[in-house]
């Protein structure tokens, strides 16, 4: 069958077997870009060590559609590395997976899968991140996003300086893109701060840096609660790329407003969109598909079987193409529209509303005080049934 363009290949190119399974992640991402659903982005993996932002993660993002991600410490920590003027690409190459290690580490390489750096880009990069952490913007506590925004900054100012590539932060700096990590401290990042932390607790050095996790739970509930209520198209989807707490952490919002909270007016997922190595029989967070997820209320129960994919594969393999085959349509429908005028491009091609959002995106971290508010202001409406239910007498009002 004639394939086009790179998204008629998936749909028509992939009957069965794994590629079925390609066939309908596909199918599930047109649609749900096509229907204007705000995205959220669960990553975990080496995506910014090895590179793989600049070929598939940034350009994705630079589309508008993804309203914030949820990724690891080690993500945000390895995206420092290029931005330094102490570091090349030269530095990152090819090393075998099952080669010596003991003789890589004699020669101060480090590995990740098949990726050898010198150890020196993690020293060079712990001395910037201590630089950074010392700087007075960062001596107050502040949520997990605030942080990240922040770095990303930086971040931003030191590729421009040593003319990088524009990396993981400092493109969601620009684009008031949300970053949460739900582990911060498994990661080096934090690891520096700690050195921070240890100095001033141990010899009463000036730090003040920390991160207020119960302000981050509720700010990512305050985003969702926008997208299921602010948001145009007032429903949100999610795509899940690994496992780990980024997939569970971008997955809580929904239990923690309608489980913890007790706000009946709240909704999961309608589009949940995984991609995941983990086998579905070990039982871990990681592996287990959205129909599992549905049980606990974090995806939609009603549409579930038409809105959501469990691909097992490596997101690796197949992200570069889907994301090129996402952006090469909405390529394709720019084109059409400057042919055939908006109206009648919408006509033929309803989608396009979608897919033609205007790239700015959603800017949520720059609504975050106003969204914030407006959680904060539904807990006040009902906090004596929220102080009741969690065991306390409820405030007696006053006169």
């Amino acid at each position: 069958m004639d394939s086009k363009h790179l998204d008629h290949m998936f749909e028509r190119s992939f009957p069965s077997f794994g590629g079925a399974f390609l066939r309908r992640i596909w199918t599930l991402l047109d649609e749900a870009i096509g229907r204007g659903i705000p995205m959220t982005l669960s990553i975990s993996g080496p995506v910014t060590a090895s590179g793989q932002h600049y070929a598939w993660l940034n350009p994705l993002l630079e589309s508008g559609w993804f309203a914030y991600l949820s990724v690891t410490d080690a993500v945000c920590y390895h995206d420092a590395h290029r931005a330094l003027a102490s570091v090349s690409e030269t530095d990152f190459n090819e090393v075998p997976i099952f080669g010596d290690d003991g003789q890589l580490r004699d020669e101060e390489i480090i590995r990740i899968t098949d990726i050898g750096f010198p150890e020196s880009v993690l020293l060079d990069t712990d001395t910037y991140l201590c630089h950074l952490l010392r700087l007075p913007e960062f001596q107050c506590r502040m949520t997990g996003p605030e942080f990240r925004n922040r770095l990303g900054k930086h971040f931003a100012s030191e590729e421009q300086k040593n003319q990088a590539q524009e990396g993981l932060l400092a493109l969601c700096h620009r684009k008031s893109i949300p970053i949460f990590v739900g582990a911060p401290s498994d990661g080096s990042i934090f690891l520096n701060s700690t050195l921070l932390w240890a100095l001033k607790d141990a010899c009463g050095d000036d730090y003040a840096f920390d991160l207020d996790l119960h302000g981050e739970v509720l700010e990512s509930c305050a985003y969702h609660h926008w997208g299921l209520f602010e948001s145009e198209a007032k429903d949100l989807g999610t795509l899940i790329l690994g496992g780990g707490v980024p997939k569970n952490f971008s997955l809580q919002p929904e239990p923690a407003l309608s489980q913890i909270f007790g706000f009946e007016d709240i909704r999961g997922y309608l589009y949940d969109i995984q991609i995941t190595t983990a086998p579905i029989t070990e039982g871990s967070l990681s592996s287990c598909p959205p129909s599992e997820a549905v049980t606990w209320g974090k995806v939609d129960k009603d549409h579930y079987r038409k809105t959501t994919e469990s691909f097992q594969c490596d997101y690796s393999i197949v992200m570069p193409l889907l994301a090129k085959a996402l952006l090469e349509k909405r390529n394709r429908l720019e084109r059409l529209e400057q042919e055939l005028g908006r109206d009648t491009l919408l006509q033929r091609h309803p989608e396009a509303a979608g897919y033609l959002r205007p790239t700015e995106g959603f800017r949520l971290y720059d609504r975050r005080d106003d969204l914030r508010e407006t959680l904060r202001k539904k807990i006040r409406q009902n906090a004596d049934r929220l102080r009741e239910a969690s065991g306390h007498i409820p405030k007696t009002p006053t006169a």
